[in-house]
């Protein structure tokens, strides 16, 4: 085991757990003693507790985690983190093996710059970017969970899984883990358990609601609006997330008409890119007038419902049903 890491990037789930194999390899943790955690708030004490020896036992853990010390940084620079990262970094590069007899160091963020201290991790232990997984990998992880409680679920339920949830990883996990609870041994997760059983995020309902939208299934349409509401999603929310979802095919629209890449035009993640064929599917359902004339009445419901002239459920349904009746 190496005594010096960076984890970082968007997939907590992967970070905690390789976090929890290196903790594995400690005998016992007692905090404040073998096991000291520097954030934000005692970042200033991170380079006293690396010089302090160990003990009562062996080693250390040091976890530093979203402290900001290797946080990416916009035009206004923390100059006293920015200090403290050369300082904690020439310490590294100068007394590395020493550091290495008592510590064992965990930086952890989410988005990283490459700066003086980065370097020095670089250059004497080891960096690990926890990027979101892709599809094919994602499908193969929920059904090598399943298979290992003895559930069946196909490729394409596992990719319908995916798009209702989302593919954040923990989320993903929570969401099979309940379904295989719900089949049990030798049971098969289908579309109908997902559906009956899987929390979808709102994104995934609004695309629910856009299918049954733009094929003028009004009823369709509105169980789902109905639905949200009933379950206290807040209606701001909804609206903002139809608009952005119409937003999106609009640009679908405009990508497909100038021959541009639809991945890029939608700022999609590598991981979300089997999103361009739901939203170039749902984007033919409209022509452009018609989605431009959508997002135009979101923008004046929602000024007409702050003003107090309209109720933003009533003004929903009205813009639903105009556009399911046509």
């Amino acid at each position: 085991m190496q005594g010096l890491y960076l984890f970082y990037g968007e997939e907590t789930y992967l970070i905690e757990d390789a976090v929890k194999k290196v903790k594995k390899s400690f005998t016992e943790l007692v905090e404040g003693i073998n096991l000291i955690k520097i954030d934000e708030s005692n970042i200033g004490a991170l380079l006293s507790n690396i010089e302090t020896p160990c003990f009562g036992y062996d080693k250390k853990l040091i976890i530093v985690k979203n402290s900001g010390i290797l946080k990416k940084e916009g035009k206004k620079k923390n100059t006293y983190l920015s200090n403290l990262a050369d300082k904690v970094a020439e310490y590294i590069n100068e007394n590395i093996e020493t550091i290495l007899m008592d510590n064992v160091i965990i930086f952890i963020e989410e988005d990283v710059e490459k700066n003086s201290l980065y370097k020095a991790i670089e250059a004497n232990g080891q960096i690990c970017n926890f990027a979101p997984e892709k599809l094919p990998d994602l499908i193969k992880r929920v059904r090598a969970i399943a298979n290992a409680y003895k559930v069946q679920i196909s490729d394409g339920d596992s990719k319908y899984l995916i798009e209702c949830c989302g593919t954040n990883l923990q989320d993903i996990i929570n969401e099979i883990r309940k379904l295989i609870e719900y089949v049990g041994e030798n049971g098969t997760i289908t579309k109908k358990e997902i559906d009956m059983l899987t929390t979808k995020q709102i994104d995934s309902v609004i695309f629910d609601l856009t299918d049954n939208l733009g094929k003028k299934n009004i009823k369709d349409a509105m169980d789902v609006f109905y639905n949200l509401v009933y379950q206290k999603e807040p209606v701001q929310k909804i609206l903002v997330t139809l608009y952005n979802h119409f937003k999106k095919l609009y640009i679908v629209k405009a990508a497909v008409k100038n021959n541009e890449n639809i991945t890029e035009a939608l700022n999609l993640k590598p991981n979300q890119a089997f999103l361009v064929t739901k939203y170039k599917q749902q984007s033919g359902y409209f022509s452009e007038i018609e989605l431009r004339k959508i997002l135009e009445e979101l923008i004046d419901l929602d000024y007409n419902y702050k003003i107090g002239l309209i109720d933003i459920n009533v003004g929903i349904e009205a813009i639903l049903c105009r556009y399911c009746g046509k």
